[in-house]
C-alpha cells in the first residue's frame, strides 16, 4: 500500500506542493477581496450616516408659538437640502429638544447633543434669554455657532465663530434702536421715557436706547425697568404719564408686550409716538389679540409684506409655511423669524459645499470671507459675527380693523416708516389720537 501511495505522488511531481500554493493564493485573493467589500461597505455606511444639526428649542411655555414656527422653517430647509442629495452627499438630520422657554435648561440639552448625540454642527436656540447659556457650552469644544434673532450675545464672549441671523449689523445694541431715536428726531420731539424688562434682551434694548437718547440730544424724563414676571403694567404706565414724555421706548417680550399696550390703552396713554423694542406685536397671535390696539405703534420688524422689501424666494416659502402652520399650532403668518430661520439653513449649505468638509475652522473661516444669497437677502458677517449691513425696520400700524388675520398680509397696515429707502408710507402721530 506504501508502495503504491508513493508512486501515486511520485506520478504527480509537483502538483501537490501547487495545489497548496493555488489554495493559499486563492484563500489570500478571497480574504482580500471580504477585505475590500467591508472597507467599501463601511466607507458607503460612513458616507451615508446623516449629518446631524444640533439645537434646543423653545417648544413648551411662553415662546412656544416661535419656536414651533423656527422648527417648521428648519425642517422645510432639511426637507429642500435631503431632496437635492444632502450635504456632501449625505442626508441632513436635525437633532433637536424642547427647552421649554427655560434658560436654565439650555446648557444641558447643549452638552447632551455634543456628548451623546455628537452633532455635526450646531445652531443657537430663538432669542437672547436662551442663546446665551449655550454658548459656554460650545466654545470651549470649539465649533461654528448659528445664532437666531439675539441681541449681541456675543459681545461679552467675543467667538471668533459665532454667526447670528439678525439683522441689527455690527453695533447690534445701538443699531436695534437707533432708526426709531431718528424717526423722534426728524418729529423735533425733545423727552423720552424708557421702559424695560430685567431681562438679557431688554437690558441691552434698554441700554442701546439710552445711549442713542443721549447721543442724540433727548432729555430722558422716565427710566424703569420691572421683573419679567409681571403682570400689573398699570402702575408702570401711570409713571410714564405723568413724566408727560414726547415720546416711548419700551423694551418688553411678548407678554409684557400685551400687558403695556393693553395697559397704555386703558390708562389713555398721550404722546407723539409710542413703540420700540417690543417684541410680540410681529406674531399672528398678539396681533388678534390687541387687534386695533394695535395702530399707531411704532415697532421694529425685519420683514413685513410691503412692495418696497421685495427678496427672491420668500413669498414661496412663506405661501408653503402658512399652509402646514395650523396644523402644526406655529405662528400663523410666519414673517418675523421663519424666513431667517431658513436662511440660516441657506448659509450652512452653502458654506459646507464650498468648503468641502466639515471642519468647523474651515467653515468659520469661509463665513467670515464671503456673503450668501438667501430669501431675506444678501448676507455677510462682520468679524464680531454681526450682519455687516443692518437692515432694522420700522414699521407703523395703520388702519387696523378688527382682530382679523388676513388684513396683515396685505400692504397698507404694517407701513414701514424707515429707513427711508425702505419706506412705504408716512408717520402718524401722535399715538393717542390712534386708540
Amino acid at each position: 500500500m506504501a508502495k503504491e501511495l508513493k508512486a501515486y505522488t511520485d506520478s504527480q511531481g509537483a502538483k501537490p506542493m501547487g495545489s497548496r500554493t493555488m489554495f493559499r493564493r486563492s484563500f489570500i485573493a478571497a480574504a482580500l477581496a471580504l477585505l475590500t467589500g467591508i472597507m467599501f461597505a463601511a466607507s458607503a455606511a460612513i458616507a451615508a450616516e446623516p449629518i446631524k444639526i444640533g439645537f434646543s428649542m423653545p417648544l413648551t411655555g411662553g415662546l412656544a408659538s416661535n419656536g414651533k414656527a423656527i422648527l417648521a422653517a428648519y425642517q422645510m430647509w432639511e426637507e429642500d437640502i435631503n431632496a437635492k442629495g444632502g450635504l456632501l452627499g449625505r442626508p441632513v438630520k436635525l437633532i433637536y429638544y424642547d427647552d421649554q422657554s427655560n434658560p436654565s435648561l439650555v446648557p444641558a440639552i447643549y452638552a447632551k447633543l455634543f456628548d451623546i448625540d455628537k452633532i455635526d454642527l450646531v445652531f443657537t436656540s430663538y432669542g437672547t434669554n436662551l442663546s446665551v447659556p449655550s454658548m459656554p457650552v460650545v466654545i470651549p469644544r470649539n465649533y461654528v455657532l448659528l445664532g437666531l434673532f439675539a441681541l449681541a450675545v456675543n459681545s461679552e464672549f467675543n467667538y471668533p465663530y459665532y454667526f447670528s441671523m439678525f439683522p441689527a449689523g455690527p453695533d447690534a445694541v445701538r443699531e436695534f434702536s437707533r432708526g426709531y431715536f431718528e424717526i423722534a428726531k426728524e418729529q423735533k420731539l425733545q423727552t423720552v421715557a424708557i421702559a424695560g424688562a430685567d431681562s438679557d434682551f431688554a437690558k441691552k434694548a434698554a441700554d442701546g436706547a439710552r445711549e442713542n437718547a443721549t447721543k442724540m440730544g433727548f432729555k430722558i424724563v422716565y427710566d424703569r425697568s420691572y421683573p419679567p414676571n409681571t403682570v400689573d403694567f398699570a402702575p408702570i404706565v401711570r409713571g410714564i404719564q405723568a413724566s408727560d414724555p414726547d415720546f416711548v421706548y419700551i423694551a418688553s417680550y411678548p407678554t409684557e408686550t400685551v400687558g403695556i399696550a393693553r395697559a397704555a390703552n386703558e390708562i389713555g396713554l398721550k404722546t407723539k409716538l409710542f413703540g420700540g423694542g417690543m417684541v410680540g406685536l410681529q406674531y399672528a397671535s398678539i396681533k388678534s389679540q390687541l387687534g386695533e390696539l394695535l395702530n399707531r405703534i411704532v415697532d421694529y420688524d425685519f420683514y413685513v409684506p410691503e412692495p418696497t422689501v421685495p427678496f427672491k424666494g420668500i413669498e414661496g416659502f412663506l405661501a408653503r409655511y402658512q399652509a402646514k402652520a395650523p396644523s402644526i399650532g406655529a405662528d400663523l403668518l410666519g414673517y418675523f423669524i421663519p424666513p431667517f430661520a431658513y436662511a440660516n439653513g441657506q448659509v450652512v449649505e452653502q458654506a459646507v459645499a464650498a468648503v468641502g468638509s466639515l471642519d468647523q475652522r474651515k467653515l468659520g473661516d469661509y463665513l467670515k470671507a464671503h456673503s450668501f444669497d438667501t430669501i431675506v437677502g444678501k448676507i455677510e458677517y462682520a468679524p464680531n459675527g454681526e450682519w455687516k449691513n443692518p437692515r432694522v425696520l420700522w414699521v407703523q400700524y395703520q388702519n387696523v380693523k378688527g382682530s382679523g388675520l388676513d388684513q396683515f398680509k396685505k400692504a397698507g397696515t404694517q407701513v414701514i416708516i424707515y429707513p427711508k429707502e425702505l419706506a412705504s408710507g408716512e408717520l402718524q402721530s401722535p399715538y393717542s389720537v390712534g386708540r
